[in-house]
């Protein structure tokens, strides 16, 4: 691999902004320098970043299943989806697949299977633009989803686990009548058959969530995997997080779930549109207010990749204080390290040159190129 270097960019670190020259040899960052003159591709000025790290997007599944009742090639959805989040300058990304079946995807394990085999055949065939890895999304309430965890963890592509119950009436809708209003128009139900529904989900919360997360957090710690909870939304939620052994609180609904969070040392972990919008979809706790509270860790696209790179750029015109690079750390060094990824997530010496040229254009970064390991992706 012949190096590579960089000039005439500014170059984002962990806690200041340097102009300068960056060099790549052998996919590892070998100098960072400034006032020196060196030949190479000229960044005309434009900020060179750290590869975005993406902990928890559905939206492979989003291009998996377009429509309701539509399931495309799981391979092309991942090309589809690599080519975005790529192009939106994420080089990590551990594509959150649901295993756990219910009444809408009766055979939720053949789907689940179906992406976790076309994500394993792009990383093998050497493909993909960015890294991928697997997060299992781990629905508690389903009768058979500690079986679907055992058929597809134990892999190295599986890094990283969460455990969620999206029963109504409690964490992300607490209350029963936000949920009513939120699905039933999205639902097609009549008020007896939704009442029959949230009825049935109940009764499935009390037979299977709390059994099923035992068995899932204790063979998750057995392989190793990191583990996140999911819409924690009080402080039980959060000693039970916490006792578990959870490193990540993923989208915490209220300040005192994402301040217990905090406190026992949990990484937080909130969407980027929440940021780019300014509030949640569900009425929640708004990701830039725990931004400005010192409550925010991780920021994680969700649903819109270019979301990520959106709301870095975002924050510091929000938050007092923020600064570029304190804002670059949600996407970059802070989610590597709640991973576990040691290599990655900063420009600095010996770490991976994976690398996002950025410009600001108006109120908007534009994407002008990326690189993973030292070699150009987009």
């Amino acid at each position: 691999m012949s190096q590579t270097i960089l000039t005439n960019a500014r170059i984002v670190l962990a806690d200041e902004i340097v102009e300068g020259n960056l060099v790549i040899d052998k996919g590892q960052i070998s100098a960072i320098d400034s006032g020196v003159s060196r030949t190479g591709e000229d960044m005309g000025g434009d900020y060179v970043i750290p590869g975005l790290v993406e902990l928890h997007t559905d939206h492979l599944e989003n291009h998996y299943r377009p429509r309701p009742g539509v399931f495309w090639d799981p391979l092309a959805a991942l090309h589809a989806h690599d080519a975005q989040v790529a192009g939106s300058g994420i080089t990590t990304v551990f594509d959150a697949v649901r295993i756990g079946s219910d009444n809408d995807l009766p055979d939720m394990l053949d789907h689940a299977k179906k992406l976790v085999d076309a994500i394993r055949a792009g990383v093998a065939g050497g493909w993909t633009r960015a890294e991928h890895f697997i997060h299992l999304r781990c629905e508690l309430p389903s009768h058979d989803v500690v079986a679907h965890f055992d058929a597809l963890a134990n892999h190295p592509s599986t890094r990283l686990a969460s455990v969620m119950d999206h029963t109504p009436g409690q964490r992300q809708f607490r209350s029963l009548e936000d949920y009513k209003r939120f699905y039933a128009k999205q639902m097609g139900r009549t008020d007896a058959e939704l009442q029959a529904y949230l009825n049935a989900r109940q009764a499935e919360h009390d037979q299977y969530s709390n059994a099923n997360r035992k068995a899932i957090v204790a063979r998750a710690h057995e392989l190793g995997l990191a583990l996140a909870s999911h819409d924690d939304a009080t402080l039980a939620h959060v000693e039970e997080a916490a006792e578990d052994g959870v490193a990540i609180a993923e989208f915490p609904t209220t300040l005192e779930a994402a301040s217990a969070a905090h406190d026992a040392g949990l990484a937080i972990l909130m969407g980027a549109p929440n940021v780019v919008r300014g509030r949640s979809h569900s009425g929640n706790i708004s990701a830039t207010d725990l931004v400005a509270a010192g409550l925010l860790d991780i920021l994680s696209s969700d649903y819109v990749p270019f979301a990520l790179l959106q709301a870095v750029f975002l924050m510091p015109k929000r938050v007092e204080g923020l600064d570029l690079p304190q804002a670059l750390a949600t996407v970059t060094s802070n989610p590597a390290r709640a991973a576990g990824l040691t290599d990655r997530g900063e420009i600095a010496l010996g770490k991976r040159a994976d690398l996002v040229r950025v410009l600001e254009q108006g109120p908007l970064p534009v994407v002008r190129g990326v690189w993973r390991e030292g070699q150009r992706v987009s």
